[in-house]
């Protein structure tokens, strides 16, 4: 941790007394220092809040509901996405495809929900691929 600095109000002034104001800058400078970059983050809060809507038009979610799933579906990423790119590399493969999501998918989900996940992913990739 650094050392805390003496305040401004104790520094030498060199026997010159501060000024009362600072030089007007121009419009311009003044518009530029005001602005500030927004960090976007960058979410599935949309996404949920649609699929909610298709499933149960009636029901709300919370901000705290929101960010749960928010951190359900990126864990469920990761774990897929990790898992297609081991199966990737033992098939000296560099290209992870629908195939590796697939299997991935039925490796990870149980039972009858890697069932669904799977039709909907084929039915997603079927969509896609007639639209090209």
């Amino acid at each position: 941790m650094a050392p805390k600095e003496a305040p401004a109000a104790a520094a030498p002034t060199g026997g010159k007394k501060p000024a009362g104001k600072a030089p007007a800058k121009p419009a311009t400078e003044k518009k530029e220092k005001s602005k500030r970059k927004t960090i976007r983050r960058e979410t599935y809060s949309t996404y949920i809040y649609k699929v909610l809507k298709q499933v149960h038009p009636d029901t709300g979610i919370s901000n705290k509901a929101m960010s749960i799933m928010n951190s359900f579906v990126n864990d469920i990423f990761e774990r897929i996405a990790g898992e297609a790119s081991k199966l990737a590399a033992y098939n000296k493969r560099s290209t992870i495809s629908s195939r590796e999501i697939q299997t991935s998918v039925r490796l990870i989900l149980p039972g009858e929900l890697a069932k669904h996940a799977v039709s909907e992913g084929t039915k997603a990739v079927t969509k896609y691929q007639s639209a090209k």
